[in-house]
């Protein structure tokens, strides 16, 4: 199955807590609170969303996080890769790959369109499409009123 770990999934939810209240400065714990984590999983999430200039944070008496741009401007795939490091369905995925078999791999190429694939759909959603105030991505309806996202292959 392909998930995305659990503090990946805690980081979006604290994201979108940052993203109701754009102008206010909040502590981890008022961030924990408001997101119903504990205070130790936010404090250990707002550390990487920081350095991956998502979330600005404030020292002082008064200080906190906020998130460091507008929400409509942070895609999915910037919080995953903020989380996870960069966004690889398989080790081949990568750019510098450490595949043994690499060299005589026949999927290789496909695994990176797949990827790719992956990686647009989360780049197409934002954190403001998160919280139910952006515009909802184009989708099309499919039989029994599924919705799917589009998304074209890139070229290898």
């Amino acid at each position: 199955m392909l998930r995305v770990t659990k503090l990946t999934d805690y980081a979006t939810v604290v994201l979108t807590v940052l993203a109701a209240r754009p102008q206010d400065v909040m502590s981890a714990a008022e961030l924990a609170e408001q997101s119903g984590l504990e205070a130790p999983t936010v404090s250990k999430l707002l550390k990487p969303l920081a350095q991956a200039g998502l979330v600005e944070g404030f020292r002082g008496a008064n200080g906190g996080y906020r998130l460091a741009r507008d929400a409509a401007a942070i895609s999915l795939v910037e919080i995953v890769e903020a989380m996870e490091g960069p966004l690889a369905m398989t080790e081949c995925s990568l750019h510098d790959s450490q595949c043994s078999i690499s060299r005589q791999c026949g999927v290789r190429g496909n695994w990176r369109r797949i990827n790719d694939v992956v990686a647009d759909a989360l780049r197409a959603v934002s954190l403001a499409q998160m919280l139910g105030d952006g515009p909802q991505p184009h989708s099309i309806s499919t039989a029994g009123g599924a919705k799917r996202i589009d998304a074209r292959l890139a070229r290898a």
